[in-house]
């Protein structure tokens, strides 16, 4: 499973399916931001990272332009990053609550964390023939952590392509369809068993900075999935 994962990593890494996102990434990674006009951008597409045995799997939007474009690891370097990492450590989901480059020592434990589309967007708005282009990947990262028992959706895009993820493994999606809500929580039945479907506003500055999405409520989402993984049987 690690191999397959390191492969699909590679794969993600080399792609340039969307000649925008590759303009923009590649652009930004050229001019930087004045506070970090000293790094070496990743410029690249960014793979997800964690447990390959993580029962725990976060989507998330996309890399910030200067946040996982520049470090190359997902949430690592930027606010919503801070955020996440914040809820996972008090959580017990990862070793610090702090990650600011891929060397910093961060270890995720029983989590994967992922996200519906592998470049950094304009504006964080990626096209719908954008997001397409990467379902592909998600639904193979997805297969690989075959032992997931339940995915936090941040965002009402990474909720849709998840709830695309249920309807390839089977699940019925009837009405009234799944609607995403913050906080709001749904068990999908699919070929692979039971996942619980957890949905939480993104940590984006649109949210936390406006109130939107306080640290009480994003803690209140891992503390759920925590619970979740313990009422349920384990995958071998």
């Amino acid at each position: 499973m690690r191999d397959d994962l390191a492969r699909l990593a590679r794969t993600v890494i080399a792609c340039r399916r969307c000649p925008r996102l590759v303009r923009y990434r590649e652009h930004v990674a050229r001019t930087k931001k004045r506070e970090f006009a000293d790094w070496e951008y990743w410029g690249r597409p960014v793979p997800g990272f964690g447990d390959p045995r993580a029962e725990l799997l976060i989507v998330g939007l996309a890399p910030a332009a200067h946040g996982a474009n520049r470090t190359g690891r997902m949430f690592t370097g930027d606010s919503s990053g801070r955020w996440l990492f914040r809820a996972l450590h008090r959580q017990r989901f990862a070793s610090q609550a702090a990650s600011d480059h891929r060397g910093d020592g961060l270890r995720v434990r029983n989590v994967y964390i992922t996200a519906a589309v592998r470049c950094a967007p304009p504006d964080n708005r990626p096209a719908r023939d954008e997001m397409a282009n990467c379902a592909g990947y998600l639904r193979r990262e997805f297969a690989l952590l075959s032992r997931v028992r339940v995915i936090v959706a941040l965002g009402q895009i990474a909720f849709t392509q998840v709830l695309a993820l249920a309807a390839d493994d089977g699940v019925p999606l009837s009405r009234p369809r799944p609607r995403f809500a913050h906080g709001a929580a749904y068990l999908l039945h699919g070929r692979r068993g039971p996942v619980e479907l957890i949905a939480s506003y993104h940590p984006s500055r649109q949210n936390t900075q406006t109130g939107r999405l306080t640290e009480g409520m994003l803690d209140a989402v891992f503390r759920q999935a925590r619970l979740s993984l313990t009422r349920t049987p384990r995958r071998d």
